[in-house]
């Protein structure tokens, strides 16, 4: 096949958190780089982050009317049998319309249906996984998979070892490509380049306990307004309860923000991030070389984010607090680490040396291939 004669169809489908959009995003970024006329169609979840964020990047989304099983009340899960039958049905229709020449499923709610009509049709399909413990929907399918793209090592735990391909995780491009100094990254934000500067990021839809944590410590933190300055990323949802007590507290040393759009700079401001331990912002840090504290999140699936933060850890290249103990342990240890040159230098440059790079092109160089075959 020859694709500069053959119109491409390529169909990505996932989301739910950042964690499965940003990746998605990055793959549909290289593709377009190489053939700007590529027809790329995402499919999503109805009323999911995605519905919002892809059409925003310049895509085009259908969604799916697909939800999560109640594992707490399972009567409730008729209704979502309901919901996937007629998702399946729907995915059935999108294949007949859209004809993709691949499917590629980033993990997700809506990647089941949409990758298991897609096999079942016979279309080839790659699977891209980001933690380092497999997702349930990327499990299931990864029998019928042409490929399956990882980013941790020992994942033929999960999966089939002669379909495994190491590529690691794509990052948003932005982050790679910001120019800015240090000090111009945080002037930009209206702070003081003399002062350590610490980034506390819940992940895209923020996280309670860091939150309340970061609440906790705020007169803490309001002590050392001297030496130490911090963004705090709240997330929507905690945006009000968190903007509330930050202006009760009088603390100034503090900028709060629901969301942060420049993560760039932010990124580049800090000497010290705070974060979840999902699998984007693990890969973020290790391809920007930034230390980290990391609380990884006990409500995720088979708890895969202590395990991506041990792989750190253990490595001495970030910094682990659980969640049980951020609420009394988090602020003293950030205020602390931020000012250890040393102890950041260390994490740094093993965090950096575990990064994968160009995973974006690695994964679109398999989809070619898969194509071509």
């Amino acid at each position: 096949m020859n694709n500069n004669t053959k119109q491409l169809n390529i169909l990505v489908s996932g989301g739910g958190t950042g964690g499965h959009i940003f990746p998605a995003l990055s793959i549909a970024g290289e593709i377009r780089r190489r053939y700007p006329d590529a027809n790329i169609l995402f499919v999503g979840a109805e009323g999911r982050m995605e519905m919002e964020k892809v059409p925003a990047a310049g895509y085009r989304i259908i969604g799916l009317p697909v939800y999560g099983f109640n594992r707490k009340n399972l009567f409730k899960n008729v209704k979502v049998m309901f919901q996937l039958l007629k998702s399946m049905r729907m995915a059935k229709q999108i294949l007949n319309e859209f004809k993709p020449d691949i499917a590629i499923g980033v993990g997700g709610y809506a990647s089941g249906p949409m990758l298991k009509a897609a096999q079942k049709a016979g279309i080839p399909t790659l699977l891209q996984e980001q933690n380092s413990y497999a997702g349930v929907t990327n499990k299931l399918l990864a029998k019928g998979a042409t490929s399956i793209c990882v980013a941790y090592d020992g994942m033929d735990r999960f999966f089939p070892a002669d379909k495994i391909v190491m590529t690691g995780n794509p990052v948003r491009a932005a982050l790679l490509q910001c120019t800015a100094s240090r000090d111009e990254a945080v002037k930009a934000f209206g702070l003081d380049p003399a002062k350590r500067t610490i980034l506390i990021i819940g992940g895209s839809l923020g996280a309670r306990t860091v939150n309340n944590s970061i609440i906790g410590g705020l007169k803490a933190i309001g002590a050392k307004a001297d030496e130490v300055q911090v963004i705090w990323q709240s997330g929507k949802i905690y945006d009000e309860n968190c903007r509330k007590a930050l202006a009760e507290s009088g603390v100034k040393n503090v900028i709060q923000q629901a969301f942060i759009t420049n993560m760039d700079m932010a990124y580049r401001a800090a000497d010290l991030v705070v974060s979840r331990a999902g699998a984007s912002s693990i890969s973020e840090l290790q391809l920007l070389g930034k230390p980290s504290i990391l609380v990884p999140s006990p409500n995720v699936a088979e708890d895969h984010q202590t395990k991506n933060a041990l792989a750190l850890a253990h490595r001495n290249a970030a910094i682990m607090v659980t969640d049980a103990d951020a609420p009394t342990t988090l602020v003293d240890t950030m205020l602390d680490t931020v000012m250890q040159t040393e102890r950041l230098n260390t994490i740094a440059t093993n965090v950096k040396a575990m990064a994968l790079n160009n995973a974006a092109e690695k994964i679109v160089d398999k989809v070619m291939e898969i194509i071509n075959q």
